[in-house]
């Protein structure tokens, strides 16, 4: 989703958030945080927009990718060695300094609609459970995190006025500042205030949830006031400067904030030497490379092993069979198996297919969030299980969301998850190179009226599901 993150060449590659979360080794995660420390000060990079301790506890919400899956507890653990990585143990001058988000978690998202867009400004709880949200973020505070973006919704009905996070005093002064003593800074997300502007036009939409009938100085205010240092994606001070001019905000508030911000710098060094060696950049070293491979070898999740029709094992694959595949490289196949065009040829079939989703509301950007059901349906479903009905098939789902799956389950000989992990890596599993040893982040429901009928607010709560937390075999 080049909305929220982008692929980059050259550095070494590692699973999403999701997969770190499934191998469930808090020193493999630290490793991480490391070598990307490493590899973003090479290039001068001094400080990272994440982790994202949210809670996806809605299985519909299309930024589940990035957390580290629904249970508080295995989240807490993920996010404090996540941080410990890229900061050390205390900020220097190789430090790379964390702001984690969404506060106080973006996950229980109405309908997992997400509110960089009107249709999903509401967060609800349901089942009562917005202090579940806090507990990954409580151990982001204890390993010592410098800095904090709230997310853009509206908390319903948990505290005294109905509106985003980034303009809430409960949430920002009453909870980060009061209950939990944060006096790093406090970014708010992009573009709250104001939207982005083309030639002095604006081009999209501020997300000023809750306070759209605010003019945008009086919405600049409302933040600051709420308890905010930055704002994300602005690029100029004016309102700022006519307010404080206006004597509607102090310039001792604005101070309070430029401290905060300027403390941050002089403990990365910037004011030393802000300089990097651009012709020996450390990045995508054999070292860095070979243990993203091994951080996406260890967040495979094995989810089923059935039986080919000679009553053998399908999992792992032996010899050099004869394979139909879908959406893996034609260059990676060839070094395992004789490459055929139709599933009618073939020995076995191999699919690896995306979570299902259906597009909400218009324009480029929201295109790029996945909402919606989480099956396969019509044609695409019948041609899946065309080809699983046809052929013995090993089926690879890459877990953007939870996918419901219950059909495909049934029929395939081998199931798999993954969580953004190379072609080579994948069949090496397939293929027993390795042992599987993943463990799912979140559980899979097994019908969309049980997604429907879950709370967004608590975890592992859908009838009956496909797969629970924490499920994945082995090779034995």
């Amino acid at each position: 989703n080049p909305a929220t993150g982008i692929l980059m060449k050259g550095f070494s590659q590692w699973p999403d958030p999701l997969g770190l979360a499934a191998t469930r080794d808090e020193t493999l995660v630290e490793q991480f945080g490391d070598v990307a420390r490493r590899e973003y000060t090479a290039i001068g990079i001094r400080s990272a927009l994440h982790p994202m301790a949210d809670l996806a506890t809605e299985p519909r919400w299309s930024r589940m990718a990035g957390t580290f899956g629904e249970d508080a507890a295995l989240s807490a653990r993920i996010t404090a060695a996540y941080i410990r990585g890229f900061q050390g143990e205390k900020l220097g001058s190789g430090s790379v300094a964390c702001m984690v988000k969404h506060f106080p978690g973006g996950g229980p998202q109405r309908e997992g609609l997400d509110p960089h867009f009107a249709f999903g400004k509401e967060q609800v709880y349901p089942g009562d459970n917005f202090e579940y949200h806090l507990v990954p973020f409580e151990a982001a505070f204890e390993a010592g995190v410098e800095q904090v973006m709230p997310y853009y919704g509206v908390p319903m009905a948990q505290t005294s006025e109905d509106v985003a996070m980034s303009f809430n005093r409960d949430i920002i002064t009453g909870m980060l500042r009061e209950r939990y003593g944060f006096d790093g800074v406090i970014c708010t997300d992009w573009g709250i205030t104001e939207g982005p502007r083309l030639l002095g036009v604006e081009v999209m939409r501020a997300r000023a949830w809750g306070v759209e009938s605010l003019s945008v100085p009086e919405r600049y205010a409302k933040a600051v006031n709420a308890g905010v240092d930055q704002f994300g994606g602005q690029e100029s001070p004016r309102h700022l400067v006519d307010l404080v001019r206006a004597g509607k905000l102090a310039e001792s508030r604005i101070d309070a904030s430029v401290r905060r911000l300027l403390k941050v710098k002089f403990e990365l060094g910037l004011f030393d030497d802000p300089y990097v060696d651009a012709a020996d950049p450390e990045t995508g070293t054999a070292e860095f490379v070979d243990a993203g491979r091994e951080a996406q070898r260890r967040s495979v999740v094995l989810l089923e092993v059935g039986r080919l029709p000679d009553g053998a094992a399908a999992l792992p694959v032996l010899g050099r069979p004869r394979l139909y595949v879908e959406n893996v490289a034609e260059g990676v196949v060839v070094r395992y198996a004789d490459l055929v065009a139709t599933p009618e040829e073939a020995d076995l079939a191999v699919l690896r297919l995306d979570t299902p989703y259906q597009p909400k509301g218009r324009g480029y950007l929201s295109k790029l969030f996945h909402h919606g059901d989480l099956d396969f349906k019509g044609k695409e479903k019948d041609r899946i299980l065309t080809i699983l009905e046809s052929v013995p098939t090993i089926v690879d789902i890459h877990l953007e969301r939870a996918a419901v799956i219950p059909e495909i389950a049934e029929a395939a000989v081998g199931l798999f998850a993954t969580f953004g992990v190379a072609d080579e890596i994948f069949m090496d599993a397939v293929f027993g190179v390795f042992n599987p040893s993943g463990k799912l982040p979140i559980e899979l429901p097994s019908s969309m009226e049980a997604v429907r009928s879950q709370k967004e607010d608590v975890p592992y709560d859908s009838g009956d599901p496909l797969f629970e937390f924490g499920h994945g075999l082995s090779y034995e």
